[in-house]
């Protein structure tokens, strides 16, 4: 039989959470009475947890009386990140959207000048299947996800790229041109998706979100492929915000929105 941990026990864990998350929101080191004041904890309590989690490196005390988060939030943090698999924490999410759209949904990583493929599921609504294989790999500039790498390298990058490539087509409808392709990376910019409108393969459309990680790096793409006849423009919302959700599972913090709907 276990034995119920103590009320105060619970309460000095919370109030040792207030003083991190108080300490989280100031660059600066912070004085006591700041703290005190902040937490809405009298200055001995907070002194006394404070002296507590300083002896576990959670906090560090300066020789002028000041607080900061300790080096040993670091070590823990790189920790956790280092366990956080983008494909283990992407997949509960892309079965998600597969359920509620009934369509393929791609885990794509990018590979100097291709998307790789690297997780997905497949859709069984009917017998016209859309499946992009693990493993397989297209050119950035006619796939969704891959767009969104070009429109996080900036002009320059983007232009380096089209000299390297040549960009060349795999249906009519792909882009080939640099003019082109500017402009379709200036609609990703602005609206937050991207879009493969049977650019790599005839008859099959994605649409393509980001996938950042708590540095705020993109570090996929999450996309929706169907066969054309089906393709849902309203369905972009959806994939943006479930994209948006396992960022935030990698520890992503998103800055106010910016983007239209």
């Amino acid at each position: 039989m276990t034995t119920p941990e103590p009320k105060n026990s619970i309460q000095v864990i919370e109030r040792m959470m207030k003083l991190l998350d108080v300490l989280a929101q100031h660059a600066d080191p912070v004085p006591l009475k700041q703290l005190a004041h902040e937490t809405g904890l009298h200055p001995s309590t907070a002194h006394r947890i404070l002296a507590a989690m300083g002896a576990s490196g959670l906090v560090e005390r300066s020789e002028n009386g000041v607080y900061r988060l300790g080096i040993r939030l670091l070590e823990l943090g790189s920790l956790v990140k280092s366990r956080i698999s983008l494909r283990e924490t992407a997949i509960h999410s892309m079965l998600q959207l597969h359920q509620k759209t009934g369509e393929s949904v791609n885990l794509g990583i990018r590979d100097k000048d291709e998307i790789v493929y690297v997780e997905r599921t497949s859709s069984g609504r009917s017998a016209i299947r859309v499946v992009h294989i693990v493993g397989a790999r297209a050119p950035l500039h006619t796939t969704a996800s891959g767009k969104l790498f070009l429109a996080e390298d900036g002009q320059q990058l983007v232009r380096e790229y089209a000299r390297r490539t040549g960009l060349p087509g795999s249906t009519p409808t792909s882009i080939t041109t640099i003019e082109a392709l500017e402009k379709e990376l200036d609609k990703v910019r602005r609206h937050g998706v991207a879009y493969d409108l049977d650019e790599v393969e005839n008859g099959v459309r994605c649409i393509a979100a980001e996938i950042r990680d708590d540095a705020g790096e993109l570090v996929a793409g999450l996309s929706l492929s169907t066969p054309s006849e089906r393709f849902n423009p309203d369905w972009a919302p959806l994939v943006r915000d479930t994209a948006r959700e396992i960022s935030r599972a990698l520890g992503h913090v998103e800055p106010p929105s910016s983007w239209s709907e």
